[in-house]
């Protein structure tokens, strides 16, 4: 348990989008037309903070607009929903409405969060528009090409629009929700082992518990969980290694012990070679396409150089690999820790 982190030694630098990536996004229908982009959304005039039911900041605010800019927003964001969700099909418009747009003074994208709502059904959704930033682009492709979940978003210029995880936030999930059966205990312990382990072949950081959702399916017997991460800012930006594994977090230290008195070692190992084995299935069926990736990602600036050695030295004495001292960029030590560790004859674990 020892070599315990809990946050990011700096504040993340931005890293803007290269000729070669907006080609690569244009190609594979990552790129729209928006109405609206995200310095738009700062014209605000009011921002009142957000609480929670229980009354504590959520450090989201609630912001408003005047009257004359106040419609044109409206317009704007429920024609972005519909993009998302429908192609652009805006006969669904007249039912749609925007319930509120909040915005997040915390963290690196300082994102706004729109909700959504069907006034025929008083059903709402939500979606985020972000700063658009090269890291966290790498960061979603990623998780849509390796990860078990598909992820929705476009970029236009400097804007980012993310479709809205559902899921309980994994900070009230381990509040709330680990005092469960010995058999669900044992199935989240199993799926935190697999998220560590996707995490980690990837290089996706800063997993904390308020970075990640649980999504909750009731099953025959019991229930299933799949942890999905929902901050995508920390794709292969730190050179601490261990940033890059969710169990050195401290706030995720409950479901690390409830692994501990549920699983033994050879049991995580075997979830881990699991995981590594759909990843590098996911990886046959996305070749093309990842080594697109790969091309661009591996000449693309999304670190400072320092943290660029210190990663690569660490990787290299964790896997007791020298494949590592060539590389010159994250994206060169993504691609080499990915072939790494989902190579047939390499059998080095990682254990609680």
């Amino acid at each position: 348990m020892e070599n315990r982190i809990d946050v990011p030694s700096k504040k993340k630098l931005p890293f803007p989008i290269q000729p070669k990536l907006r080609e690569y996004l244009g190609h594979y229908n990552r790129l729209t037309k928006l109405p609206i982009d995200y310095l738009d959304l700062l014209r605000y005039t009011v921002a009142v903070p957000l609480l929670n039911y229980d009354g504590e900041d959520t450090l989201w605010q609630t912001v408003h607009y005047t009257e004359a800019d106040r419609e044109e927003v409206h317009r704007a964001l429920t024609s972005i929903y519909a993009l998302l969700k429908t192609d652009g099909d805006e006969e669904v418009l007249e039912h749609l409405s925007v319930a509120r747009i909040d915005y997040c003074t915390f963290g690196n994208s300082n994102p706004f969060r729109i909700r959504i709502i069907n006034r025929l059904n008083d059903n709402y959704d939500h979606f985020y528009v972000k700063k658009a930033d090269a890291s966290r682009i790498y960061g979603l492709e990623l998780e849509d090409l390796l990860s078990p979940n598909r992820f929705t978003y476009v970029v236009n210029k400097e804007t980012l629009i993310e479709e809205h995880i559902a899921g309980v936030p994994g900070d009230d999930f381990i509040k709330r929700h680990l005092d469960d059966t010995h058999f669900n205990q044992t199935r989240i312990a199993k799926e935190f082992v697999k998220f560590n382990e996707r995490c980690f072949v990837r290089l996706l950081g800063d997993m904390r518990s308020y970075n990640y959702v649980i999504d909750i399916t009731p099953d025959i017997e019991g229930s299933q969980f799949r942890i999905r991460a929902i901050d995508f800012d920390q794709q292969s930006y730190e050179g601490r290694m261990n940033f890059y594994l969710p169990q050195y977090f401290k706030d995720n230290n409950p479901i690390i012990y409830l692994g501990i008195g549920t699983m033994k070692p050879e049991t995580v190992r075997q979830y881990q070679m699991e995981e590594r084995s759909l990843i590098a299935a996911r990886v046959r069926t996305s070749r093309k396409r990842l080594n697109r990736l790969f091309q661009i990602m591996s000449k693309d600036q999304i670190s400072t150089d320092e943290k660029v050695f210190q990663l690569k030295h660490e990787l290299t004495k964790h896997h007791r690999s020298d494949e590592f001292l060539n590389c010159k960029t994250m994206g060169e030590i993504v691609l080499t820790n990915i072939q790494l560790v989902l190579a047939k004859d390499f059998k080095q674990s990682i254990v609680f």
